[in-house]
């Protein structure tokens, strides 16, 4: 169920209440900007990731800056999107469920729509939906850069993939997802280079061995917030699907030659309990701040370190610095953006210290 908003228009951020999710809109739109100038001179376009905020605002404002459209992993993302206006979504994952097949292909009666698959049995299901919503479905081959989750192997396993899309009267071949996601957070260049080179490698022979077989690549989409450098420079992939870069977190700034970009995404949280001269307790737990990627860390406030968490509680061990008083408000930036936006039903913008404005994030929870 939506919540109602935590803030107002025009409030002063202390006023809103908390746990709350702020975007510093200056932050996140220099953010947008520095992509768009970094991608224009390369060739390559922004396809960028709905998984990380879930809301079709957003996208809409990617997309006004020269996004080409946006990639989502899950059909009811996509449909968040579509119905909020988005015109070009790639579900960057495999579907094999009929029904949500049944649904992606409804909404390519509002929204250009495609997906992906690694095996032979999902192009056969994904051609029965096309033939029942008597539509052609733009299908892309996944093939494994080195994330080893899904994808089929590169070379002559994806082209033959290819070929059968290509030879289907309901899909056409849409082109390769070489999406390399355990090499967005390793910590040093080199080995993000490394890691990133040999599957831009990959990629390249798959696309040479298509090309042979005259099948061309209308996209070739992959890279992340953490290496989009290193694969829109390669002159293989067309489209870049980083997320994180809109609002950025903890786990992203600790890559040595972090991304440039600013951190926008903050948990806005008050200090509910002083106990000990050096601890203070704050009103976001897990609930309010998942922890895969590490824990939130105050935001420009020396001396204050988050140790600790429980469903409700968050410690911060007051190590120096002015302790925080008790009522006290303070900023958070999350160690995961994804899954962080994903427990809010609102953005609240603010910008020069007062709320600017209230987004939905239309998508959240959509597992499905």
């Amino acid at each position: 169920m939506l919540q109602p908003p935590p803030a107002e228009p025009g409030m002063r951020e202390e006023e809103v209440d908390t746990p709350a999710l702020i975007l510093d809109l200056d932050a996140f739109e220099a953010n947008l900007d520095t992509m768009a100038g970094f991608l224009a001179p390369t060739g390559a376009k922004l396809r960028a990731h709905a998984k990380t905020h879930k809301s079709p605002i957003v996208a809409l404002q990617q997309i006004r800056r020269g996004a080409v459209g946006q990639c989502v992993q899950k059909v009811a993302e996509a449909e968040a999107l579509a119905w909020g206006g988005v015109p070009d979504i790639l579900v960057s994952n495999e579907v094999v469920s009929p029904r949500k097949l049944a649904r992606l292909a409804a909404l390519a009666r509002i929204s250009k729509v495609a997906l992906c698959v690694d095996n032979a049995e999902a192009i056969a299901l994904a051609e029965q939906a096309a033939e029942a919503a008597g539509i052609r479905l733009p299908v892309l081959v996944e093939i494994d850069v080195g994330a080893g989750r899904c994808g089929v192997a590169p070379g002559p396993e994806a082209v033959a993939l290819a070929e059968r899309i290509a030879g289907s009267r309901h899909l056409t071949f849409g082109g390769l997802q070489a999406y390399h996601g355990r090499a967005q957070h390793i910590r040093t260049p080199e080995g993000r280079a490394e890691a990133i080179h040999a599957a831009i490698e990959d990629t390249r022979r798959t696309v040479e061995q298509l090309r042979q077989r005259g099948l061309d690549c209308g996209i070739v989409g992959g890279a992340g917030t953490g290496t989009f450098r290193l694969e829109a420079a390669s002159g293989v992939f067309t489209e870049i699907q980083a997320g994180s870069y809109a609002f950025m977190d903890v786990d992203y700034a600790a890559n040595q030659e972090a991304p440039p970009f600013r951190h926008a995404l903050f948990i806005l949280t008050q200090v509910m309990s002083t106990p000990k001269p050096d601890l203070a307790v704050v009103d976001a737990g897990h609930k309010a701040a998942p922890t895969d990627s590490g824990f939130p860390q105050p935001w420009q406030r020396t001396g204050l370190r988050y140790a600790g968490a429980s469903d409700e509680h968050g410690n911060l061990r007051i190590e120096g610095g002015t302790p925080p008083k008790l009522g006290e408000k303070l900023r958070l930036v999350p160690g995961h953006c994804d899954p962080t936006i994903d427990r809010y039903d609102w953005f609240v913008g603010v910008r020069d210290g007062r709320v600017e404005c209230l987004w939905p994030i239309a998508a959240r929870g959509a597992m499905a």
